[in-house]
């Protein structure tokens, strides 16, 4: 997967960011997702289609999302691109569990047409990668797709 450089987010996630992120949400981000933040944070990848392994349907990522340590500040106004800014307006929608202290669906690409590409760490510590269903999923309510079931395959499956 080709990337369109000059659409990086900066700064790049440090290991201090990494660590303190993992904390908040209660989970340990996976090894190849961290390196790949660190080198295409919030980029915009040059053809970004795949395909769904659950639902056969076809998505093209507009935008990986970044990590910043103060997104109010980017000075691009990419801020909105924030992992934690995106999780923060979807909250109620990527859990079944009112009473969740973390996160257990993480948005980590925006989708054409209001979608995201999640890691899902609902069934544990080594998260698959699914589709969240913006127009499907209600409060307490997710509607995921699994498409890959690790972050590499689903790199893989980009086109």
């Amino acid at each position: 997967m080709e990337i369109e450089k000059s659409s990086l987010i900066l700064p790049l996630p440090s290991d201090e960011l990494f660590k303190r992120k993992e904390r908040n949400w209660r989970l340990k981000l996976p090894e190849d997702f961290k390196s790949f933040l660190q080198h295409n944070n919030g980029a915009k990848p040059m053809v970004g289609t795949f395909t769904c392994k659950e639902n056969g349907h076809q998505y093209a990522i507009d935008r990986f999302l970044c990590l910043l340590k103060n997104p109010k500040d980017n000075e691009d106004h990419l801020g909105v691109y924030d992992l934690s800014v995106t999780l923060t307006l979807l909250e109620d929608r990527l859990t079944d569990n009112e009473d969740l202290i973390g996160a257990e669906i993480l948005p980590i690409a925006v989708l054409f047409a209001g979608d995201f590409v999640c890691l899902d760490f609902r069934e544990g510590n080594n998260p698959s990668v699914c589709v969240w269903s913006h127009e499907e999923s209600g409060e307490l309510e997710p509607v995921t797709y699994l498409t890959a079931s690790s972050f590499g395959e689903f790199i893989s499956l980009i086109s």
